[in-house]
């Protein structure tokens, strides 16, 4: 099943200001299941994301690099940590630990590449 960036209507762009503020959890989930669901993708960004703001006509799309993926999900896990949800926590540490395993062989392949 093909993967669908979920959507937050909100009234304006303060109540969308007030969740973020508020730590609400749905926005972590959306940001988190939006990066594991495009892990094997090639877009350099991914929408994650999109809060629709009725009394402004506005829509906004939340998208991220995909080399801010590792540093996104750390930020996020704490969110699930506080909802007790502990095997979403382990998948997300898992991909964390893959993601930034892939960065350090990067690394060492343009190092090792750059002395040839």
């Amino acid at each position: 099943m093909k993967y669908q960036v979920p959507e937050i209507v909100v009234a304006d762009s303060d109540e969308f200001q007030e969740m973020i503020d508020g730590k609400d959890f749905r926005i972590a989930q959306a940001i988190v299941e939006g990066i594991l669901h495009n892990l094997e993708g090639t877009k350099k960004h991914v929408h994650l994301l999109s809060v629709v703001c009725t009394d402004e006509g506005s829509i906004y799309e939340i998208t991220i690099e995909r080399k801010h993926f590792a540093e996104t999900l750390e930020e996020n896990i704490v969110h699930y940590v506080r909802e007790e949800l502990y095997e979403d926590c382990q998948r997300i540490a898992n991909v964390i630990n893959e993601l930034k395993g892939k960065e350090v062989s990067k690394i060492l392949n343009q190092v090792s590449s750059s002395k040839k």
